[in-house]
């Protein structure tokens, strides 16, 4: 099971023992509190399974917002207590850029953004070459100038910093934006056994990895 809440997009996903993935999602502010566990039950009552019966949890760790972040992570919290389910934090941002290759298998350079507020855009920045996704770049916050001027033509933009990015750069680039943000790229992510970009974590422990106000600058 899956749970994206970085961004406005609150999304919870399950994958069976045949691979099929189902999925509950919304994509409205200020709703993840309610909506996280209406989602979680209702996948649970539907497909009829527990949380001891799951391989392992996967949660969005960020970088995003810091209360989507934080109702995730107390979720999982109170969810795994007591459990031998595995947690593993996802890289949020790589997780838009696996869907990216799924929705364009002929992706070759993505480039993942959620808005940061003020002039600056979370980014990383995703190579996909021979069935593999890598990134040679750390998670950064930065203007959204600097952004624009690292999109080449026919490169992919993903991600909920799509609308701060100016017309004529997109028009450059394949777009994406948070219509395509689903808890299904995390476990398409662990499936595709892209380690880089998920980590096991103890889920008493856990702590997104959000940023602050001041590091946005």
């Amino acid at each position: 099971m899956a749970i994206e809440t970085a961004t406005n997009v609150c999304s919870v996903a399950f994958c069976d023992d045949d691979r099929s993935i189902y999925e509950q999602r919304i994509e409205e502010r200020g709703t993840h509190s309610e909506t996280l566990f209406q989602f979680i039950d209702k996948l649970k009552q539907e497909h009829d399974f527990t949380i001891t019966d799951l391989e392992a949890v996967l949660i969005s760790q960020g970088p995003g917002s810091y209360t989507g972040l934080r109702i995730g992570a107390s979720a999982v919290k109170g969810l795994l207590f007591q459990t031998e389910v595995p947690l593993y934090g996802v890289n949020t941002l790589a997780s838009f850029a696996m869907r990216a290759v799924q929705q364009n298998p002929n992706a070759k350079k993505i480039h993942s953004v959620i808005d940061a507020r003020r002039v600056h855009l979370y980014h990383q920045q995703f190579d996909y070459k021979d069935e593999l996704l890598t990134t040679n770049d750390e998670v950064e916050v930065i203007p959204i100038e600097a952004v624009e001027n690292m999109v080449r033509k026919d490169d992919i933009i993903i991600g909920t910093g799509l609308e701060r990015i100016d017309k004529q750069v997109k028009e450059k680039a394949s777009n994406y934006g948070p219509e395509e943000l689903t808890a299904e790229s995390l476990i398409l992510l662990y499936q595709s056994k892209f380690e880089d970009f998920f980590e096991e974590v103890n889920p008493a422990s856990f702590d997104p990895k959000y940023y602050t106000s001041n590091q946005v600058g």
